[in-house]
């Protein structure tokens, strides 16, 4: 994995998934303090960017609209935006095939690459707790985001008595065996589907574990890939020059950093952006 850089690189995909923005969890800060670092061709929204669970007009902080604004701005500059649909934000599946310009909504989105052909799509077809019951789903997700706000009280405590930070549903993910088994099982599933349907990747969102691997099955191989979350983990997939890497945020605390995180200027208003927007999705 690598850090953040502290000049602009040039990419030529870019993957990110599991924002939820208008949540507590959400790093929208230093999500737009890298999306601001990078110049990629395309950029690939793998769902969950937005939570439509979460949604509400008494949380929705200046930084999750500067991500947004952020977006709309690397699409004036030619960045070609696919936002694939994920389940916290599957109210925008009844526009799916929805494109203007160089924006692009879909469920799922494949693509061939140096002659590989590649499987884009969200993941939470896959779940077994979203399958089962959505109400039970969305109580397991209110549960997930208190359990991060109250990590994060626990981490500026720490962090102010100089200890490591420590993360909560990282060690639940990796100690109890049923979160184990349920993250082996959906990548075994991706991969068992994927390559039925002869793709060489799978490149999914939703479980927050960014990881890149090999899976092979007795009917074939494929490559696995996920693009992490930005609760959490902080991760992103970059493609270039022929080459997948994870991309890890570390946040820098100089004072360009903060330059980064705060500069609103030559932004794209979001709002008077929205109207027309609405209204081609309306017709």
């Amino acid at each position: 994995m690598q850090d953040i850089a502290k000049e602009k690189r040039k990419l030529q995909i870019v993957v990110i998934s599991d924002v939820h923005l208008g949540t507590y969890g959400s790093h929208a800060k230093e999500l737009n303090s890298y999306l601001k670092s990078i110049e990629t061709d395309i950029l690939i929204l793998n769902g969950d960017i937005v939570d439509g669970w979460a949604f509400s007009k008494r949380f929705w902080p200046k930084s999750h609209t500067k991500v947004m604004q952020r977006i709309l701005k690397m699409m004036s500059k030619g960045t070609m935006v696919y936002y694939l649909t994920g389940n916290h934000d599957e109210m925008l599946r009844k526009y799916s095939e929805f494109s203007i310009g160089n924006f692009c909504l879909l469920d799922k989105l494949v693509l061939t690459l140096d002659g590989k052909k590649y499987w884009f799509f969200h993941g939470d077809v896959f779940d077994v707790s979203m399958k089962g019951s959505k109400l039970l789903a969305k109580l397991g997700g209110q549960g997930y985001d208190m359990l991060i706000v109250i990590n994060r009280f626990i981490n500026s405590i720490l962090e102010f008595f100089g200890k490591d930070k420590i993360s909560f549903s990282k060690k639940v993910k990796d100690s109890v065996k049923s979160a184990v088994k349920y993250i082996g099982d959906f990548e075994n599933t991706v991969a068992e589907l994927g390559i039925k349907s002869k793709y060489d990747y799978a490149v999914c969102g939703h479980i927050h574990q960014p990881l890149i691997r090999t899976i092979t099955t007795p009917k074939g191989e494929i490559i696995y890939m996920n693009s992490g979350d930005w609760i959490e983990n902080l991760t992103s997939l970059e493609f270039n020059k022929g080459q997948w890497e994870i991309f890890k945020y570390v946040e820098e605390k100089s004072a360009k950093a903060k330059k980064i995180n705060d500069d609103a200027e030559d932004e794209v208003p979001i709002i008077s952006i929205l109207p027309d927007v609405q209204k081609l999705m309306n017709r």
